[in-house]
């Protein structure tokens, strides 16, 4: 009998995943090399934040890569805030280490550009730290492309990277 390939689950998060989603966060913190934020947070320093993100314009989704086990997150927040660019989303993802090279990233990606349709985003943005390999090849692998680059724009002690800014349109689901 072949064996059964566990899919990821993926799905808008709850207040009840929000401490799984900061310790993600807070080992991507701590290395040092994929956000430029640099002190971890608590899971009450991260209340606002997931507060703000409404399921119907700017979700945090969630993927488990088995049933209650959250192996990865993306979230959605407003690009510059401004009611002009309500069709924008910028993106930001973080998988837990331990499961890199499992297709949750992939998984989370998916789900995200397919429900772009549901909340009604037309452009993602995702901007990446220029030394962060595996975010611009998932980037590129799901049609991003290169839109723009700010040099030295993060310091972490002295060691300068720029960001690169990927952009993707998706595309009218009548077309």
């Amino acid at each position: 009998m072949p064996a059964t390939v566990k899919m990821p689950i993926v799905r808008i998060a709850d207040s009840a995943d929000l401490a799984r989603i900061v310790d993600i966060y807070n080992q991507a913190i701590l290395s040092h090399n994929v956000t430029g934020d640099t002190e971890p947070f608590s899971v009450e320093g991260r209340l606002l934040w997931f507060d703000r993100h409404d399921r119907d314009s700017h979700p945090v989704y969630v993927c488990e890569s088995d049933p209650g086990r959250i192996a990865g997150f993306l979230y959605m927040s407003p690009y510059r805030d401004r009611p002009a660019m309500r069709r924008t989303a910028e993106i930001s993802y973080y998988v837990d280490y331990s499961s890199h090279h499992q297709g949750i990233g992939s998984a989370l990606m998916e789900y995200v550009l397919a429900d772009c349709h549901r909340i009604s985003k037309k452009i993602l943005i995702a901007i990446v730290l220029e030394w962060n390999a595996p975010s611009i090849h998932l980037l590129e692998k799901y049609g991003f492309e290169r839109w723009g680059y700010l040099p030295e724009v993060a310091d972490f002690s002295g060691r300068l990277c720029g960001h690169i800014y990927y952009g993707r349109k998706i595309a009218s689901s009548t077309s």
